[in-house]
C-alpha cells in the first residue's frame, strides 16, 4: 500500500481535501490481508510541521481505516507530511543541501531544526542513499547522469524536489 498521496503538497491542501474529497486517502485494499473493504474510522490528529511559524495548523487530521476483514487500521499520508518525521521532506531538504553542496531549498519561514536532527537524516541518507537513488534512476534516467553521491542528491534537489521524489519512492518500497 501506498502511504504517501502524491500531489498535496501544502498543509493548507491537505485540510480542504479531508473537508472536500477524503476518499482521495482511502487505500484500494487493506496492506495487512489484502481485502478491498476498507471502511472510515474517523481520523487521527497529528503535529504535521513542528516549526514555531505554523502553530494554527497543528495538529492536523489524518483519515484512518478500518479494514473488515483483518480489523485492523491503516491511514495515508499526503506528499506534504513524512511519515514518522516530525519535519516536512522541504525543511529536510531545506537542511541537508548545503552537504550536498547544493544551494538550500526555500520552505517559506526560518524555523530550523535541530542539528541532533539533521545529523541523524544526513546518516539516512547516507545509509539509504544507494537503494534510494537506484529507484529514482530507473523511474527518472536523467538521475543516472550523477555517478557520485553527492551529485545525485543535488541533481534530485534541484530537478525534483525531495517531497514528490519520497511519494514517487513510496510507490515501490516503504518510505521509512
Amino acid at each position: 500500500m501506498r502511504r504517501i498521496v502524491a500531489g498535496i503538497t501544502t498543509l493548507e491542501e491537505h485540510l480542504e481535501t479531508i473537508r472536500r474529497k477524503p476518499e482521495v486517502y482511502r487505500p484500494t485494499s487493506c496492506p495487512h490481508c489484502g481485502i478491498k473493504q476498507l471502511r472510515q474510522h474517523g481520523y487521527y490528529y497529528r503535529k504535521a510541521d513542528r516549526r514555531a511559524q505554523r502553530p494554527r495548523l497543528n495538529p492536523v487530521p489524518i483519515g484512518r481505516y478500518r479494514c473488515t476483514g483483518s480489523r485492523r487500521t491503516c491511514s495515508r499520508l499526503p506528499e506534504c507530511i513524512a511519515p514518522r518525521r516530525w519535519y516536512p521532506w522541504s525543511v529536510q531538504q531545506q537542511s541537508l543541501s548545503p552537504r550536498v553542496g547544493a544551494a538550500p531549498a526555500e520552505c517559506g519561514d526560518d524555523g530550523q531544526p535541530a542539528v541532533r536532527s539533521i545529523d541523524r537524516w544526513w546518516r539516512w541518507l547516507l545509509d539509504r542513499g544507494p537503494l534510494v537513488a537506484f529507484h529514482r534512476r530507473a523511474r527518472f534516467p536523467e538521475l543516472g547522469r550523477a555517478s557520485e553521491f553527492c551529485d545525485f542528491w543535488r541533481q534530485l534537489f534541484s530537478s525534483l524536489g525531495l517531497p514528490p521524489a519520497m511519494a514517487w519512492l513510496d510507490q515501490e518500497i516503504s518510505v521509512p
